[in-house]
């Protein structure tokens, strides 16, 4: 099978692309690589990747012949990232991944499954299953419900739309990212013994290990296409739901080091526990790391330096770089145009 996945040289598409290559598939991994591509050098000589850099606003169509599946994973992804720019973020995270979807239908591609978050159900009481209702706070929850609608309804008999709703993603990557909660935690640890914890920390979060939603993307395109098709799943488990500042407590538990609470932020206005049975129920699927593991993988690849703390390493902040860098390279050239 040949696999186009987007955003592939990402936190999750560099864990995925290697696992998916050891099951004998062939890859194409479309990417801007703002990051670099060196998230996939382990992997780059395989014969069966290829590396596209390109958009998936305007990248050429034909790449889609003879692919036989897409998985959608290009975004500008979290929440803070999304309101760098809200008009962008609709344009690449909602129009940008319909484009791909509408492109894979017409170029006879057979699944497409896109890649969303549990974010969409913003504030709310109780455990929320697939059936509950949505309710986005920010720009990047808004444009995957929106991207979630419309490339549903591109489902039929010859083209099968699985949406995969993941909860928050910790462990080890080689686009290692440490503005996610568990990462960020470890990270502040490790650094100076001080767990950064957002206000006021009551606020619920499930979680998923970064190899465990690899394996569910993995589960979808393996799965009879009766079991997936026009269906969205949480990605995660029951039991990894948790509440922030009991998550920092977990972590001092696993990690036995001394450590301070440093609050920042204003409360949270997101707060949601979710149900995982579906996806346990019909596809099989269980995680096979927890919390404590994750926390005690990444403590143990900083302390072997095998990962680095750096402005790639905190997604909001590297866009702020490109951002400017961008800005300021406009300025040179407008200025040379000019003299």
């Amino acid at each position: 099978m040949k696999v186009l996945v987007t955003g592939g040289a990402g936190y999750i598409g560099s864990v995925m692309i290697p696992i998916f290559l050891e099951k004998g598939y062939k890859i194409i991994c479309l990417d801007r690589f703002f990051f670099g591509k060196e998230s996939l050098k382990d992997v780059s000589s395989d014969s069966n990747l290829e590396l596209v850099k390109d958009d998936v606003r305007w990248f050429d169509a034909n790449l889609l012949k003879s692919v036989d599946a897409v998985i959608d994973l290009a975004s500008l992804s979290n929440d803070p990232s999304g309101e760098l720019d809200p008009l962008k973020t609709l344009d690449i995270n909602y129009l940008g991944r319909v484009r791909v979807a509408k492109l894979s239908k017409e170029h006879g591609v057979k699944r497409y499954v896109l890649a969303s978050t549990c974010s969409v159900y913003g504030f709310q009481e109780g455990i929320l299953d697939e059936a509950s209702p949505t309710n986005p706070l920010t720009t990047y929850a808004k444009s995957n419900v929106l991207a979630e609608k419309d490339v549903l309804t591109l489902a039929d008999d010859r083209f099968t739309v699985t949406v995969l709703r993941q909860a928050t993603v910790y462990g080890l990557s080689p686009r290692m990212r440490f503005d996610l909660a568990i990462n960020g935690m470890v990270l502040g640890v490790y650094k100076n013994r001080k767990i950064p914890v957002m206000r006021d920390g009551t606020q619920w979060r499930p979680f998923v290990h970064v190899r465990d939603t690899s394996k569910a993307f993995l589960m979808v395109l393996e799965s009879p296409e009766n079991k997936v098709n026009k269906q969205i799943f949480n990605v995660g488990a029951n039991d990894q739901n948790v509440q922030i500042f009991p998550l920092a407590e977990l972590i001092k538990e696993t990690l036995s080091v001394p450590f301070e609470i440093e609050w920042y932020g204003s409360p949270d206005k997101r707060s949601y526990r979710v149900n995982f049975d579906k996806i346990k129920n019909i596809l099989g699927f269980v995680p096979n790391y927890t919390p404590k593991e994750g926390a005690k993988e990444v403590y143990e690849a900083l302390e072997n330096n095998k990962v680095t703390d750096s402005l790639k390493t905190k997604t909001v902040e590297w866009y702020k770089h490109l951002l400017e860098a961008n800005k300021l390279l406009e300025e040179v050239i407008l200025k040379d145009t000019l003299l």
